[in-house]
């Protein structure tokens, strides 16, 4: 009885000792312990991969991390970017001291070569912080999660004349640079995590998924990363390019503006004094420098001169809600006043403001399709004629009672409404939010599917997406489950599309 009793608890420890994910490992700069989740997930969530960017390290390319003694403990998340101040971030709670990353593994050994998920978060180049989810949903679906922080505002993406010296003529784009060198890292290290370097998915939402586009473009990201999904945002329109030239113009007006006269004197202020309330940097944007983005994204496409990977991108049928409340008849036309006259005719056809509701609605579906369709559209369609990778089209279009920032009565999925979804914010809510319980398990899916095939989210019980089709049902709308759907919006996106071509021209007469 003794003897029955003793091997019971042996088999029980051995199942339980098999079952332990795991929470301690070794990366290049010295050993390191994360903590449970749950009884299947071991989470780090905070581990350097560069050193600190201060001092005379600000502004200038990550270096390398220091070494450390012992085990780092990565129990609890890293401090924020310097960024402005919000209700639900404090001074206290930033540091210069930011290039961090976390990761959420089920693997039980070092051996699992499980595919790998790196997101990059929003926040439009200036604000928010990797630990706004460590991506423990997606993990418990047979991936590695690994989540990075970059530099922001300032910090992140000023260009400057003299910066250019120190760095063989170009400045800026620092927060890009951090990027790619976060995900150097994660080829160096996370099969320590139990997972494949050969299998790095990046995705990314709003400023992130921009950064996961400018990755797909720079040839410094070359060889990183496998496949990528975009969710609400890419860097195709002619607006968003900005030059090296320019970028140092913006640089020296904030020079000015801060009364300082040299990089040696910026690099002695606090970093609230750079980026926080009140600070008006004026260009917060990734640059055309040469190097990082070495032409306009657009011309990069149709040239066929990119990271040609298997791509997924998504934008949400109701963007534009976490801009407007309500519209008046004077910023309605004030909107429209800024095109030119035949421009702004034809737009006003197609986004009409006759009363405040359709005022209220045009100028959200306007901000959609300017900042989002259009540029989902211009990158799936560019994609499919210059690229081999396959292309896969979504659509966000589930409406809720629950959302992350928007205001006001909504028609569907808000900007940011797509994190919802995909950080599980719906488990144990089915009850409740049966609808989005079912579209958040279908996202969830397709999204580890589209990681672990490297390019396919197709899989078993889930309904088929065929690869992006311009003018057929390939679109795949996440709406009270799923359906195909053409191009949405496409009379609105194609008069965006011909405006567009008609600012690049603008643009190469200038050139010539």
């Amino acid at each position: 009885m003794k003897k029955t009793i003793i091997t019971s608890m042996l088999v029980l420890l051995g199942m339980t000792g098999q079952a332990q994910p795991l929470l301690k490992t070794h990366v290049e700069t010295g050993d390191v312990e994360g903590v449970l989740d749950g009884t299947d997930l071991a989470v780090y969530k905070a581990i350097p991969y560069a050193a600190p960017p201060v001092g005379d390290l600000r502004w200038k390319a990550p270096q390398p991390a220091k070494p450390w003694k012992g085990v780092l403990k990565a129990e609890d998340v890293a401090k924020w970017p310097p960024q402005p101040e919000k209700s639900y971030v404090k001074y206290e709670m930033m540091s210069e001291d930011c290039l961090f990353l976390s990761v959420a593994t089920p693997a039980k050994s070092v051996k699992e070569a499980l595919p790998v998920m790196v997101f990059i978060h929003g926040g439009g180049f200036a604000t928010e912080h990797y630990g706004g989810d460590l991506w423990q949903s997606l993990a418990r679906r047979g991936i590695v999660a690994v989540a990075i922080e970059y530099r922001a505002g300032s910090l992140g993406f000023m260009a400057h004349a003299d910066l250019a010296k120190e760095s063989d003529g170009h400045s800026g784009n620092y927060g890009i640079l951090d990027q790619i060198f976060a995900l150097q890292w994660v080829q160096r290290n996370i099969k320590n995590f139990g997972g494949d370097p050969g299998k790095v998915t990046i995705f990314g939402e709003s400023a992130g998924a921009m950064s996961c586009h400018i990755l797909c473009a720079s040839p410094l990201a070359k060889g990183l990363f496998r496949a990528c999904i975009s969710q609400s945002g890419s860097m195709m329109s002619a607006t968003n390019v900005v030059n090296e030239q320019q970028a140092q113009m913006y640089g020296q007006m904030f020079m000015s503006q801060l009364k300082k006269n040299s990089i040696a004197e910026m690099r002695q202020m606090d970093a609230k004094e750079l980026t926080g309330n009140g600070v008006n940097f004026q260009l917060c944007l990734p640059i055309v420098d040469g190097y990082v983005i070495p032409k306009p994204i657009y011309s990069l496409y149709e040239q066929g001169e990119y990271n040609d990977v298997p791509v997924l991108i998504m934008h949400n049928s109701d963007e534009g809600a976490v801009a407007y409340a309500s519209v008046s008849n004077e910023q309605y036309e004030q909107q429209f006043r800024q095109l030119p006259g035949q421009w702004a005719d034809s737009a006003k056809a197609v986004y009409p403001g006759s009363t405040d509701e359709e005022r209220l609605f045009s100028m959200r579906d306007f901000t959609r399709d300017v900042g989002f369709g259009w540029p989902a559209y211009a990158w799936t369609t560019l994609q499919k004629q210059t690229g081999k990778g396959p292309v896969y089209s979504a659509y966000l279009a589930q409406k809720s009672d629950t959302t992350v920032y928007a205001q006001g009565n909504r028609r569907g999925a808000a900007h940011a409404d797509d994190m919802l979804y995909l950080t599980g914010a719906f488990n144990g809510k089915t009850a409740k939010y049966p609808q989005e319980k079912k579209v958040s398990d279908l996202m969830q899916q397709y999204w580890v599917n589209f990681a672990k095939t490297g390019g396919n989210p197709n899989g078993e019980g889930l309904p088929y997406w065929p690869e992006f089709e311009e003018g057929k049902p390939t679109v795949m709308q996440f709406n009270n489950g799923t359906s195909l759907i053409e191009t949405p919006n496409q009379e609105r996106i194609q008069l965006i599309d011909r405006f567009m071509k008609y600012i690049r021209s603008l643009s190469t007469q200038n050139t010539n």
